[in-house]
């Protein structure tokens, strides 16, 4: 678990509550004692929500329904509040090519609406949850994600005097959230379906969800303002995450073909982010380009970068693979077999 400390009893605002990352981040926030808005346009999702953390909340979980689209509604949620995590998305790759102007409005033009809406609000800090598939994107939601990423790190400089600071975490696939072919897999086990591979040539980064949300703890309490920041994540073909997943069984294996915007291996960092980014044993950390137009303030603050090695390559899914071995252990391990 990567450690991270962020000031106790704190107000915070998840957008995007109810999906996969968004509620596990509201639980254990407020595990941690926090106060926690849990933002989301599922009013079945927040009431859902609200019954199952009841017991751990001790009064400390608001429910706000409300839509990321609507910055009058985020102004509002936001008073108050010293972090937000911003979870809202549409994710789904294949879906975003069918309707990329309903994921741009979501994707763009929301996370931009966050932004303004903490600048008038004074938020401390906001964390944009970005996806390896920002990372020279061939899809629609890729694409999105990756103004999501630029919107969030130019916001640092046109905040003013606001305190407001503006950074973001990457991650890659998650096991099983919603949707994930983790959870596709195993559905298919149950139903004694065969198991469908769109491309046995395929290798994605994983990230577990307590991972994931770690990686956003760890951002809050690290960032100075810009920073994208990456787990140091493993990758595999989807073929040993498949073996792994059916276990003793021996199901039929059907390969059906690459979803519109798919790409065969994905990137975390990229071959122009490479010189900036800065590491230890567990995190990337992707320096802004543009730390000269920051304050005189933030730039010094930069400095405690300075002695961190850099990457001289970019990051690849199709580099350095897990053994079967390792993908059984990080499943088993995280109770996901």
């Amino acid at each position: 678990m990567i450690e991270s400390m962020i000031s106790t009893n704190s107000r915070i605002v998840v957008t995007g509550a109810c999906g996969s990352v968004g509620s596990e981040l509201v639980r254990r926030l407020l595990s941690l004692g926090h106060t926690v808005c849990a933002l989301d346009q599922s009013e079945d999702g927040l009431f859902r929500l609200d019954q199952e953390l009841n017991e751990i909340a001790e009064g400390r979980l608001r429910s706000f329904l409300g839509n990321i689209r609507d910055e009058y509604r985020l102004r509002m949620a936001f008073e108050g509040v010293d972090i937000v995590f911003h979870c809202a998305a549409l994710k789904h790759v294949y879906l975003s090519e069918y309707n990329p102007f309903e994921a741009m409005q979501t994707n763009i033009e929301g996370s931009h609406n966050v932004i303004q809406a903490a600048i008038a609000a004074d938020v401390d800090r906001v964390i944009f949850t970005s996806s390896d598939k920002a990372v020279n994107p061939t899809s629609t939601m890729g694409a999105s994600k990756l103004l999501g990423e630029r919107l969030f790190v130019s916001a640092n400089h046109h905040a003013g005097k606001h305190k407001t600071r503006f950074s973001c975490v990457r991650f890659g696939n998650v096991l099983n959230s919603n949707g994930s072919v983790l959870t596709i897999f195993k559905r298919q086990l149950e139903n004694g379906s065969p198991i469908t591979i769109t491309s046995k040539q395929m290798t994605r980064f994983f990230i577990t969800m307590e991972q994931a949300v770690d990686l956003c703890l760890y951002a809050a309490s690290e960032m100075l303002g810009g920073e994208i920041f990456v787990l140091n994540m493993g990758s595999n073909d989807i073929m040993t995450l498949a073996r792994v997943v059916s276990g003793d069984e021996s199901p039929e294996f059907i390969e059906i073909g690459v979803k519109p915007g798919e790409k065969l291996y994905e990137e975390l960092v990229t071959e122009n982010e490479a010189p900036r980014t800065v590491y230890d044993d567990h995190v990337y950390v992707v320096l802004p380009d543009t730390v000269d137009l920051m304050s005189d303030e933030t730039r010094h603050e930069y400095s405690k970068y300075n002695d961190f090695p850099r990457l001289n390559a970019p990051l690849r899914s199709d580099q350095d693979l897990l053994t079967e071995e390792e993908v059984a252990n990080i499943l088993s391990f995280s109770s996901l077999i």
